[in-house]
């Protein structure tokens, strides 16, 4: 690898389906603590520093909680920032973090599926996107499903289940 490493990289959490948690007396999923320091623990990653900065499923998010987002971004010491967002709203946050550009790489990522299942594309999409933080120019960028999107042109397709350019 170049001189770019997961040193260099931060993880801020916004909660989304990525770090749900389903509780049974409750007959619910809500927000647990962020899934990503489980994920690379087991895919055997040194850790790079992960913060949780807000726990809301994406719909939930409005301006301010994107302002917050943006602040946290800004006031990160790293260059190379990962974003786990939820997704049905990570393009809109993406989006008015590019639009801040802020100089930094960014890295936007979730799930379609909570991490804590079997069958989720948590721990593909977050690897992915940890790969992509580290080799990308500055800019803002959505990682998922195998790809990499500039925030600009990424949009959810929800039929399809993935992320694509406009």
């Amino acid at each position: 690898m170049n001189k770019t490493d997961i040193a260099s990289v931060e993880i801020l959490c916004c909660g989304g389906t990525i770090d749900k948690i389903y509780f049974d007396a409750k007959s619910s999923y809500q927000i647990g603590d962020p899934a990503a320091a489980e994920i690379l623990t087991r895919a055997r990653v040194a850790l790079p520093p992960i913060t949780s900065i807000i726990k809301k499923d994406s719909l939930e998010m409005d301006d301010e909680d994107r302002a917050t987002v943006v602040k946290a971004v800004r006031e990160s010491a790293a260059s190379r920032l990962i974003i786990c967002h939820g997704t049905d709203t990570m393009t809109k946050t993406a989006q008015v973090l590019d639009v801040a550009a802020l100089e930094k790489t960014v890295v936007f990522v979730g799930a379609f599926l909570p991490a804590v299942f079997r069958d989720s594309d948590a721990d593909f999409n977050l690897g992915f996107a940890l790969a992509a933080a580290t080799t990308l120019p500055a800019g803002a960028y959505i990682a998922m499903n195998g790809k990499i999107l500039p925030a600009a042109s990424a949009q959810k397709n929800v039929a399809a289940g993935r992320f694509e350019a406009e």
